[in-house]
């Protein structure tokens, strides 16, 4: 049994989706002064790796609290989309094997993190979203900024996944790995288990893989 971090580390001045509250982590009581270490912490529910929650795209939809728990850890798929230009988009076709529960899409660009071209990641078409959410699929992950395009001025993936009542996990890592597992034909189970903020819009997780 292996168990895969999947998740980026959260620290002062990290990547965050353009116009997102910045991050920034510092000491707020020291052993030296206070007799304890506390840190204080300032960032966006979309912070680092995250879900997204219903709500995030539409007022009228499940807030983070509201969704079952199943819907943060189980059996997942890995779709291996690496390779893929900039800014490509990843269609229907790449999802033909795809029947149910937890979808993770290894696109390769966490290898850009903390830099400008993480920002120009490949991207679900709205017909991809479209067929996962036919398949019977409510959790959807990708190891880049959005489902999206980056900057964007609709989201129309994000639209078809959390209208099914999906969650998104984004800005995951390491999912090479598990492309590796799952061809060896090890299975692979995630968790994505966010914090319990009350009629919140996402989360940051501690995404973890297990493979066996």
């Amino acid at each position: 049994m292996e168990l895969v971090d999947l998740s980026v580390p959260v620290e002062t001045g990290m990547p965050v989706y353009p116009g997102d509250p910045e991050v920034s982590v510092g000491p707020a009581l020291t052993v030296a002064r206070d007799g304890v270490n506390v840190l204080a912490l300032h960032l966006g529910s979309q912070s680092g790796t995250h879900v997204d929650a219903p709500y995030h795209v539409d007022d009228r939809l499940p807030r983070l609290d509201e969704l079952p728990l199943e819907r943060f850890a189980g059996r997942a798929t890995v779709v291996d989309a690496r390779g893929l230009g900039p800014r490509a988009p990843i269609g229907p076709a790449a999802f033909a094997a795809v029947e149910g529960g937890i979808v993770l899409v290894a696109t390769g660009w966490s290898r850009h993190w903390g830099s400008p071209a993480y920002e120009a990641h490949p991207y679900l078409t709205e017909e991809a979203a479209a067929l996962l959410v036919e398949r019977g699929v409510r959790t959807v992950g990708v190891d880049a900024l959005s489902v999206d395009p980056t900057p964007a001025e609709d989201f129309p993936a994000h639209r078809v996944l959390c209208g099914a009542h999906a969650v998104i996990a984004e800005n995951l890592a390491n999912l090479g790995r598990l492309v590796e597992a799952q061809a060896a034909g090890l299975a692979v189970e995630v968790w994505l288990m966010p914090l319990r903020l009350t009629g919140a819009d996402g989360a940051p997780v501690r995404a973890v893989a297990r493979l066996g």
